[in-house]
């Protein structure tokens, strides 16, 4: 999971530097939409909802904004559908795009040129099944936190992996235990900065840094359409290209 984690810090500080809050904003808002036309506007026994609001303060959403969200939610989602692409982008990496969208046409043309025009291609639903995995990913403020309690703590929940840098702890469980590592930190009560479920590569395909810088051209793309929640990829990222990205 090491590669896993490396990615999850340097995709973190370089949306700190340069993703837009208005994109970030957007994204979450869609979430909240979609969980509310799901199970109501009712955080309590809407668990979708509950994860949106706490991925909203994580983003420091201000609670005008998202109480402003959560209001217009029954009749904005309404029209918002979850769909899935998949295929290959230059040299052979595999892409997974999640995307939220009241125009499926628009979207799958949006995709397709991006694949098309940055030298990729786009397959059949399942082609990347064997590639990525489902799985739990919690991002926590370290702050004073005791890491050997809380080590113990996570681990008896269901944590897979426990990367911990300078400023952060992103604990990685199974899909089944989501939930249950959710239970663990409302019991600790320690509200994580962000808690999705990510596609995670089961290997990982190494370029050398001109190579990568391609891929890297195809995922900004990707995550520049509005349509567009998520992108996952199995490049690696080396120390030659995290020293690339940050030069």
């Amino acid at each position: 999971m090491s590669g896993h984690s490396k990615w999850s810090s340097i995709k973190r500080k370089k949306g700190a530097l340069d993703a837009k809050r208005s994109k970030i904003f957007s994204r979450i808002v869609k979430e909240i939409q979609v969980a509310v036309r799901e199970g109501g506007a009712d955080e309590t026994g809407n668990a979708r909802l509950r994860l949106a609001i706490q991925n909203a303060k994580g983003a420091n959403m201000s609670k005008d904004t998202l109480m402003r969200a959560i209001n217009k939610a029954s009749s904005e989602g309404a029209n918002l559908q979850e769909t899935t692409f998949e295929g290959y982008g230059p040299h052979g990496v595999a892409i997974f795009i999640e995307c939220l969208t009241d125009n499926n046409n628009r979207t799958v043309s949006n995709i397709k040129s991006v694949f098309s025009k940055k030298g990729g291609n786009m397959g059949t639903n399942g082609c990347l099944s064997f590639i990525f995995e489902r799985k739990g990913v919690f991002t926590i403020q370290k702050g004073t936190l005791n890491l050997e309690e809380l080590e113990l703590e996570l681990i008896d929940a269901g944590a897979d992996d426990i990367e911990i840098d300078d400023e952060v702890i992103v604990v990685t469980t199974k899909m089944v235990d989501f939930g249950a590592m959710q239970k663990k930190l409302e019991q600790l009560k320690i509200e994580a900065e962000n808690a999705e479920l990510r596609r995670i590569p089961n290997d990982y395909k190494k370029l050398d840094v001109d190579a990568a810088k391609k891929v890297l051209a195809i995922i900004d793309d990707f995550e520049e359409d509005d349509d567009v929640q998520n992108v996952y990829h199995n490049l690696e990222m080396t120390e030659d290209l995290m020293a690339a990205m940050n030069s």
